[in-house]
């Protein structure tokens, strides 16, 4: 199933040289992996709530080719150089299957199996007696 790294980046200035080098050298990780942008340097239009700063969704063939990129020699090598200068957060995410319906999911939750649904995807979670 396709996956994701979905970056929020608080960029305070223009990128500087370090930025720059790792923009120019970030593809050449990503493509032993079946990596590839899909969102970058583009403006956000916020909907809801608070976005400051700019959105990076990378596209993998699977979680594990997400994982072992991130996890690779060679973006572990390039990373600093956006890290020491962009503050921000990553994350790895599972899409959904290309049939996913959520009206199922909101149907198994009407029907109380929808708890395992959740806490598979959201470990921690506390469900209060009557919220199903």
């Amino acid at each position: 199933m396709t996956a994701y790294a979905i970056a929020h980046l608080q960029p305070d200035s223009l990128p500087n040289e370090e930025v720059i080098d790792y923009i120019d050298g970030i593809q050449s990780t990503m493509d032993p992996h079946g990596g590839r942008f899909l969102v970058h340097v583009t403006p956000v239009e916020v909907m809801e709530g608070d976005w400051p700063g700019a959105v990076v969704v990378l596209e993998f063939p699977t979680i594990e080719a997400a994982r072992t990129w991130y996890a690779s020699p060679a973006y572990q090598e390039l990373a600093p150089l956006r890290t020491r200068n962009i503050p921000g957060d990553l994350v790895l995410v599972d899409g959904v299957a290309p049939d996913y319906d959520p009206r199922a999911t909101a149907a198994a939750l009407r029907a109380g199996s929808g708890v395992r649904v959740l806490r598979a995807a959201h470990p921690g979670l506390t469900v209060s007696a009557g919220a199903l």
